[in-house]
C-alpha cells in the first residue's frame, strides 16, 4: 500500500477534473490517497500552500507517489527538495516552471515559479519522474514542458489533443495516467 498525493492547481480544488476518479480508483486497489485543498485564488502563495501541505508530509515515504496538475508540479518540486528521504515516483500533469504571460495566472503564481530550484536535490528525493503534456494546451506552452523534461532528465510523454487535461478539455478520468501509476505501484 502507498500513500498517494494528488495536487490542484491554480484556481482549482480536490473535487474537479480526474482527481475524484483517480482517488476512487486507488483507493479501489488499496492504496491511500490524500487530495489536500490549497488557497486559490485569495491567499494563494507557495509558503500558504506549504503551510497546509505541513499535515501531510509525515506520509510521505519511500513508497509514496505524488501527483500534480497544473501549478501542483511547481509545488511539488519545493516539496522534493525538503524531504528527508526519496519518494518512489512523481507524476506531472501539464507542469510548468515559468510565468506563463498571461497576468491573472502570473500574478498569483509568481511565489510557486520565481525561484531556483535544486534540481540535483528534486533527482536524488524522487525515484522515478513522469511528464504529460498536450499539444493544443490553452494555458501551458509545449516548451514549458520540454523545459521541465529537461531540468529533470527525463521524457515528457505528448498527449495529443487533451488540452489542459481538465474538465473542459474532456478530462473527468485520465487512464493513461492510471495505467502509468499501477505500473510504479507494483
Amino acid at each position: 500500500m502507498s500513500n498517494i498525493f494528488i495536487i490542484h492547481g491554480a484556481f482549482g480544488n480536490p473535487d474537479e477534473n480526474w482527481f475524484p476518479w483517480l482517488k476512487k480508483e486507488l483507493e479501489n486497489i488499496g492504496h491511500k490517497v490524500f487530495v489536500p485543498k490549497f488557497p486559490t485564488p485569495e491567499n494563494q502563495t507557495l509558503e500558504n500552500w506549504k503551510n497546509i501541505f505541513v499535515e501531510y508530509e509525515k506520509f510521505l515515504d519511500k513508497d509514496s507517489v505524488v501527483i500534480g496538475h497544473s501549478l501542483g508540479p511547481a509545488f511539488l518540486l519545493t516539496i522534493l527538495e525538503n524531504l528527508k528521504e526519496p519518494i518512489k515516483a512523481s507524476f506531472f500533469v501539464a507542469g510548468f516552471l515559468n510565468l506563463l504571460g498571461n497576468p491573472i495566472f502570473d500574478e498569483i503564481n509568481k511565489t510557486f515559479v520565481n525561484k531556483n530550484f535544486d534540481w540535483q536535490k528534486i533527482k536524488q528525493n524522487c525515484e522515478k519522474f513522469y511528464l504529460f503534456h498536450s499539444d493544443n494546451d490553452p494555458f501551458i506552452p509545449i516548451e514549458e514542458s520540454e523545459n521541465l523534461a529537461d531540468k529533470l532528465g527525463v521524457k515528457s510523454l505528448l498527449v495529443p489533443n487533451a488540452g489542459h487535461f481538465n474538465k473542459k478539455a474532456g478530462f473527468v478520468k485520465f487512464e493513461l495516467l492510471l495505467e502509468e501509476i499501477k505500473k510504479e505501484l507494483i
